[in-house]
């Protein structure tokens, strides 16, 4: 369509650049801010007879209302030159030029077709939005374009001016730039008038919301026009319409749960002042008419994945400063406008600039799938905005092979391609394809449809589904999985066997999807449970599935610093079908181990985490009992042993030799003795605790004894040593740097110097002991105390003790263990 014959929208100035830029380049960058008319204007600038252009849109809501716009530009109906494609809705023609598609729709093409046979341009709209299919359909498009389709044009588009991100990905393409002529939109900083407390998770304060109504309410009085209203999600969106009940205005909800036709709805103007209350999904790539006024309650609501506990959900978060003025534009789109921002402008200033691109947090299994089904399992040598981070990459990898989506090489496998056929989640796809053979094609396909659409956040599975039951948007759904079923070619059920209840049937597909999410309850008849990937998850109080034995959770968060998750959504189960749908997590160990303080040996069936069953062993692996054995000492200490007072001056011995002499006398510390355990405790026949305390730790400690200096332990470290009067006196070898001979002055008459241990190296510290066995002196130096001591002790002693010898030179008086004669 010729550029002069479009709208005089801020973009049509730069529409004959965009043209020549592509024709020359082949590809380019176009930063317009929103309003600028470049989602509707370029295709139609670009398309044209044997010029098929391709518009990929991150929203569905999104891709149907520009299609509808550019249509009506045309002054034709949709589906004629301008038609749309989304998850089960698609209204294209022969005559059709301008096709605009969800970027997920044109990720599953690409892997059909990568040449795209057929298109001659691509646009990806919004891709400052950084989502997981955007940035996929741009890297697969790069490479096929250099690979494939180098006539291929590729326009990426951006709302904010952060572009050289993207030019780079486009190996250095043009930034070509349209610039707005919104009107101006004035701000009213509009804080609550008392403390809020922030988002947690799901939830926000109810006090927020009532005075984002009363805000709204304001908005209305202040204005004319209608009023646009951001909420984090649909919860959020119910909550804020209820306190707006007799408002002179219609009440709109505007969210990506809704139906495409009551979506339609919403973006057209009524009979009379409307109050539109939308989630993200208004925040750019379409235009609600009328609006004169914003209101925004200043959240986003954003997936976070826990990797480490297989828990994917959706958190409340404050918006980014982009995103704060692209909501605020909404109210600038036809004339002067208002936006009323429920908080202050200091907290303003630190909101984050942009958003986190979804790569950075997001559950990557399916991101993954796609690129194992491209060719690029690891993302290597794709030109991917932000490289997808390694830890989540490897836990979306595990996910996929243990669904069998992809082998050990990475490479997808052709269950993989059966499961990215259906156009879901691996892991909803892998429920749909193998539930339908168990519980049958409808139900299947109908209890994935709810888990999909995250309809049963109220936490009853079975619940939700009777309540969505005939509503036309999950009727259309339900058969498009139907039909992928079928596609499949996966085995029909037989049929032949008792028909599975409803609600079983609910939690068998549930647990299909998330084996892992399989839970048992802690106690009779409680709310909390054990999953078997090993968290702990609570029913919220009031559930009506509190009490049940057995449950499949379909969704779980865990809050920063909460001891367990929070089920938001489950299904009944019983633990035939739970380790049915979790077989693979079904394992019977044998254990033999050192658990509460003694040998326990038993049989342990298990469903990952959770203990199905207990056997005990009456013949465990003797070899196995010893290692626990070895186990339990380590953890509880040499204490375990019986330490005679043999074993205990054995031990003091041969520490002493070894600190006097080293290798090869061998280190009996608390450390090395139970490093080398097994080489030294005879555990050949002990099995539990009690037998450590019958071990002869004396003769055990013995076996530590090298050949080479065994016979030498007496030599080296002697237990006794003969001193003058003919006594054999026990050495204390406590302090290994100091044995101790505690012996009587009068036995040691006679000694000249002490005596020496270790062949010579350590004299023996002497306690010379009074009559009594009291010390008196302690000396290595015995010479000098013979000479200086002695005199002074001598003195002090021979009154006290007149009886005993108390010679004046005790060096060559005769040693004696008697006392003298009694005179008569």
């Amino acid at each position: 369509m010729p550029a002069d014959a479009l709208p005089d929208l801020p973009v049509r100035p730069v529409l004959p650049q965009v043209v020549a830029v592509l024709d020359e380049a082949g590809a380019a960058v176009l930063v317009a801010p929103p309003g600028t008319g470049k989602t509707t204007l370029v295709p139609l600038a670009l398309a044209g007879p044997g010029r098929r252009v391709i518009v990929a849109e991150p929203r569905r809501v999104a891709a149907r209302a520009a299609a509808r716009r550019m249509a009506a530009l045309l002054g034709e109906k949709v589906g004629e030159r301008v038609g749309y494609a989304v998850r089960g809705d698609r209204q294209v023609s022969r005559d059709t030029v301008v096709e605009v598609v969800t970027t997920g729709l044109l990720v599953r093409r690409l892997q059909h077709d990568p040449e795209l046979a057929g298109a001659a341009t691509v646009i990806l709209d919004e891709c400052h939005e950084r989502h997981l299919d955007s940035d996929l359909a741009l890297a697969f498009l790069v490479e096929a374009r250099s690979a494939l389709r180098p006539d291929l044009r590729l326009l990426a588009t951006s709302a904010t001016a952060d572009s050289d991100r993207l030019a780079a990905v486009l190996d250095g393409a043009p930034v070509l730039t349209a610039h707005a002529r919104t009107f101006p939109v004035e701000v009213s900083w509009s804080p609550p008038p008392g403390p809020v407390a922030p988002p947690l998770g799901l939830r926000v304060d109810p006090r927020l919301l009532d005075h984002v109504a009363a805000t709204t309410r304001r908005a209305l009085s202040e204005g004319d026009g209608d009023v646009l209203v951001f909420l984090p999600g649909a919860r959020e969106i119910e909550t804020v319409a209820g306190r707006l009940r007799g408002v002179d205005a219609d009440v709109v909800v505007l969210h990506g749960r809704q139906s495409g036709a009551d979506q339609d709805a919403a973006l057209r103007a009524g009979p009379r002042r409307r109050v539109v209350l939308a989630t993200a999904v208004a925040e750019s790539s379409l235009t609600v008419p009328g609006v004169r006024a914003v209101v925004d309650a200043g959240l986003s609501r954003v997936p976070r994945t826990d990797h480490s506990r297989g828990l994917g959900t959706l958190v409340t978060v404050p918006v980014s400063r982009a995103g704060a003025e692209q909501r605020a534009g909404r109210a600038g789109r036809e004339a002067p406008g208002r936006v009323y921002r429920c908080w202050t402008a200091a907290a303003h200033d630190r909101l984050p600039a942009r958003p986190d691109p979804e790569i950075a947090a997001a559950d990557l299994t399916g991101f993954a799938l796609d690129l194992a089904l491209w060719g690029h399992p690891d993302g290597a040598g794709l030109a991917l905005p932000d490289p997808p981070p390694a830890g989540a990459l490897r836990a979306a990898t595990a996910v996929l092979h243990d669904l069998g989506a992809i082998g050990t090489d990475g490479r997808v496998t052709a269950r993989g391609r059966a499961l990215a056929g259906v156009g879901l989640h691996p892991r909803l796809a892998r429920a749909l394809l193998d539930g339908a053979a168990a519980v049958g094609e409808r139900r299947a396909a109908e209890i994935v449809a709810v888990l999909d659409e995250d309809r049963s956040a109220g936490g009853d599975v079975v619940a939700a589904w009777r309540r969505a039951s005939g509503e036309s948007s999950f009727t259309a759904e339900v058969r498009r999985l139907r039909s992928a079923v079928r596609r499949s070619e996966q085995p029909r059920p037989a049929g032949t066997g008792p028909r599975i209840p409803d609600d079983l049937a609910a939690g068998l597909v549930v647990g299909l999807a998330f084996p892992e999410r399989v839970a048992r309850a802690r106690q009779a008849g409680g709310r909390s449970y054990l999953m078997a990937g090993g968290t702990a998850a609570d029913l919220p109080d009031g559930s009506p599935l509190t009490g049940l034995p057995w449950i499949a959770v379909a969704s779980a968060d865990r809050t920063a610093g909460a001891r367990t998750a929070r089920i938001r959504a489950a299904a009944p189960l019983d633990e035939q079908t739970a380790r049915e749908v979790a077989a693979a997590l079904l394992d019977d160990t044998t254990e033999i181990a050192w658990l509460d303080g003694d040998v326990v040996a038993r049989r342990v069936r298990r469903l990952g985490a959770i203990t199905l069953s207990t056997t005990r062993l009456t013949d465990p692996d003797p070899h196995r009992v010893g290692a626990a054995l070895l186990t339990g000492l380590r953890e509880s200490g040499l204490s375990l042993l019986t330490w005679t007072r043999t074993a205990e001056e054995l031990r003091a011995r041969l520490s002493f030799a070894h600190t006097a002499l080293g290798d090869p006398w061998p280190d009996v510390s608390d450390e090395a003795l139970l490093a080398t355990a097994e080489e030294w405790l005879p555990l050949e026949r002990a099995r539990r605790r009690a037998d450590l305390a019958k071990v002869d730790v004396a003769s055990a400690l013995r076996r530590l004894l090298p050949w080479s200096v065994a016979g030498r332990l007496d030599e080296v470290a002697p237990e006794r040593l003969p001193v003058p009067s003919g006594s054999r006196v026990r050495l204390d070898y406590s302090d290994p740097a100091a044995p101790v001979l505690a012996v009587k002055v009068q036995e040691a008459f006679g000694w000249k110097t002490a005596p020496r241990l270790a062949d010579g190296r350590v004299p023996v510290l002497l306690h010379l002991l009074s009559p009594a066995g009291r010390p008196v002196a302690v000396t290595a130096d015995l010479a000098s105390f013979w000479q200086q001591g002695y005199p002074q002790v001598r003195a002090e002693m021979r009154g006290r003790y007149p009886r005993h010898p108390w010679p004046e030179d005790p060096t060559t008086a005769a040693p004696t263990r008697r006392l003298n004669p009694r005179a008569r």
